[in-house]
């Protein structure tokens, strides 16, 4: 049964990926909505949990605009899709003005300075577009961390499909991911990390929108162990077909302390710049799994047993405990 339904899963995205982008962008459009709605008018388990975060980010929210911000987020989690199926597809100038940045020069200044760059973001809008906007746009490569998916068809289908947009992508295996990417830093690259989420006991513990939730570590040490910026990013939707971001400023290292007292208080600081954007983009939040640690039931939840995460597939570093590879 299992590998029946891996066939199926793979068999979905490789249809995804090659029927959606032949379509008409507005096609392509349409579909995702409808295929959003349908989904957030069955109120299955993935959108009561959307509805429940949203919950907890928009505390004073009726009934009412709990409903309609999970039916956003679900058209936002589609559009989100419909535009990965279709990166591949799109020229380079679709790509280039298919996103703006403020406050860029927090990014292109710590490129220049040949510190290296870590680029820290929350599950909002499109990070695969952002990403592809990075190495075409700006003409910068960038290496991120994938875990291994299920079936193995299906994780190599978005290596290929991100190494396809310029990005080059590290297996999840313990230290070797953590001291590649240090090297790039050092190198003065950039890494840019998927980081709003981590079950595992490696995860520090944040004060998220008021309650305890984990975050990976990564972003935090691979900034002290290697001199590099560490800058959150968060992205939202508009009315528009142009996605919008915001490069957030610097989160220093702390002068004292020790280094896991340096983690949680950089750590921290990117929980709050991640929890500015998801507030001011709510639907744009495409958390449809547990996060806080009060919702979660270590009996039943097989992510907290097993200590992975899941996600986006590339927001767990962990340090590999060994020093400075």
């Amino acid at each position: 049964m299992s590998d029946l339904r891996d066939r199926l899963t793979d068999g979905a995205y490789a249809v995804g990926w090659s029927a959606v982008k032949k379509l008409p962008e507005p096609v392509a459009a349409r579909l995702g909505r409808t295929i959003a709605d349908l989904a957030w008018k069955r109120r299955g388990e993935r959108v009561l949990r959307l509805e429940s975060n949203y919950a907890r980010v928009v505390p004073d929210a009726t009934p009412q605009r709990l409903a309609e911000l999970s039916r956003a987020g679900m058209r936002s989690y589609l559009r989100y899709w419909m535009e990965s199926f279709r990166l591949p597809a799109w020229s380079p100038e679709r790509v280039k003005t298919g996103f703006e940045a403020t406050d860029l020069h927090h990014l292109t200044d710590g490129l220049a300075s040949g510190r290296g760059v870590v680029l820290a973001l929350p599950h909002l809008g499109n990070w695969d577009l952002a990403g592809a906007w990075v190495t075409t746009k700006l003409e910068t490569p960038f290496t991120t961390v994938a875990e291994r998916l299920k079936p193995e068809t299906l994780y190599d289908r978005f290596v290929a499909y991100r190494e396809g947009l310029g990005m080059e992508v590290l297996p999840h295996s313990g230290g070797t991911a953590f001291g590649t990417l240090a090297r790039r830093l050092r190198d003065g690259g950039l890494v840019c990390l998927v980081a709003d989420r981590d079950l595992s006991a490696s995860g520090v513990e944040v004060k998220f929108f008021g309650d305890a939730a984990r975050m990976p570590a990564g972003p935090a040490l691979l900034a002290q162990q290697t001199g590099a910026l560490l800058l959150p990013v968060t992205l939202w939707y508009d009315d528009s077909p142009v996605m919008r971001g915001r490069i957030h400023p610097p989160i220093e290292v702390p002068e004292t302390g020790t280094k896991a007292e340096k983690t949680s208080v950089m750590t921290q600081a990117l929980a709050d710049a991640f929890a500015t954007g998801i507030a001011d983009h709510p639907e744009d939040w495409h958390m449809l799994q547990r996060l806080w640690l009060a919702d979660l039931d270590p009996a039943k939840d097989p992510e907290t047993n097993s200590g992975k995460s899941t996600g986006s597939g590339q927001d767990v570093v962990r340090d590999p405990g060994k020093g400075t590879p």
